[in-house]
């Protein structure tokens, strides 16, 4: 069964998010499909995502779910954890990492609120391990000025998005973008409506080869 067809027929606790993101998670999730690995999910709400995550990644996916609501705590089942905290407290996330480790795939999915998302993926995602994947959602908020964003807004988490393009192609920019950690241990950045995907990874060797054609002048 597809993701999508799991919440179109999920009969347990709620689920809200935009049908258009579903795509984007196949896109991004399906390789880690019954593979042992640990989720975590900022935003718990109504707890269904959690089950539903769990229901996708399989039996060896352990789904940890974060939250500043104390009562979201209810929410914990088999392979289901939950623990409340502020996502822009450094403090409670580290002590996340320590209980269950760093995260493969992050889902930002908690305040939506410019300072918060920052907070938390400037501190969860060097600690992403090769091949892991932050995603963030809902970023239609970071147009939004009672979220701290707008067009303009050097806060918001879309420019700042935008300028980690640069970072990215660091090597190519002859001294103008110094590279950096997020140079070495990023392999690719995805934009979509409302959401940023980033996927670590190191190229470590980046050459431009030519092969095949005219060898020795013989065609």
């Amino acid at each position: 069964m597809s993701l999508w067809q799991d919440f179109l027929t999920n009969r347990g606790k709620a689920i809200h998010k935009w049908e258009h993101y579903f795509p984007i998670y196949e896109r991004h999730f399906a390789g880690w499909r019954n593979r042992s690995l640990t989720f975590l999910e900022i935003g718990v709400a109504k707890g269904g995502s959690l089950a539903m995550w769990r229901r996708y990644f399989g039996p060896l996916a352990r789904i940890v779910g974060v939250d500043v609501d104390p009562r979201c705590a209810r929410h914990e089942e088999g392979g289901v954890f939950v623990r409340v905290g502020d996502q822009s407290d450094k403090g409670f996330l580290q002590s996340v990492i320590d209980e269950f480790g760093a995260p493969d795939i992050v889902l930002d999915d908690g305040s939506h609120k410019m300072g918060d998302i920052r907070a938390a993926f400037e501190f969860l995602y060097p600690k992403l391990p090769k091949n892991g994947v932050y995603m963030v959602e809902d970023l239609h908020t970071a147009y939004w000025l009672e979220y701290g964003g707008g067009v303009d807004a050097p806060e918001s988490f879309i420019n700042l998005a935008k300028a980690l393009i640069d970072k990215l192609n660091a090597d190519h920019g002859r001294g103008a973008v110094p590279p950096d950690a997020f140079t070495r241990d990023t392999f690719a950045m995805s934009f979509y409506d409302s959401v940023v995907v980033f996927e670590k990874g190191q190229a470590w060797r980046k050459a431009a080869t030519e092969t095949g054609g005219a060898r020795g002048g013989r065609p």
